[in-house]
């Protein structure tokens, strides 16, 4: 990744909807220099999607909280994972080291909600057990851009 591919991926983060002719005039690089750019970061996997980004309160999911789960010796990640998938509140899913086997980070319409989304999630004979804890406030949003640099 060049310089042009940073301040490419800025200006796109900043004005998602600039479109690629847009983006050429405030480069100062032809249009097919953009779309080719664009193709490769995407070919790459360095852009994961063009998707929006979507917020869970304006959906009607102000709570987040993150669960750790204790699996079932012998069951595998992957068959918990596939139950957590079917669980639209579960937004993510993680195998980690340390204290418990996986983490889950979940959504709820409200505290008492969130104990339906734990239900579900505790609804899998490969989860042993699950420590919730909830989110008051978010300081930092997830975030990637300050990685790319420029």
């Amino acid at each position: 990744m060049d310089d042009l591919d940073a301040r490419l991926l800025h200006l796109f983060s900043a004005e998602p909807r600039i479109g690629v002719l847009e983006a050429s005039r405030r480069l100062g690089v032809a249009r097919g220099t953009v779309q080719s750019r664009l193709d490769k970061l995407a070919e790459r996997g360095v852009v994961a999607s063009w998707a929006p980004t979507l917020d869970p309160a304006a959906l009607g999911y102000p709570v987040t909280a993150f669960l750790t789960l204790q699996l079932r010796q012998g069951v595998g990640h992957d068959v918990v994972a596939r139950h957590l998938e079917g669980i639209a509140e579960v937004t993510e899913a993680h195998t980690i080291t340390g204290e418990g086997d996986m983490w889950c980070r979940v959504v709820a319409r409200s505290n008492a909600d969130l104990q339906r989304v734990i239900d579900a999630v505790l609804a899998h004979e490969g989860i042993v057990r699950s420590t919730t804890v909830i989110a008051l406030d978010t300081q930092i949003r997830p975030r990637l851009l300050p990685l790319v640099g420029g």
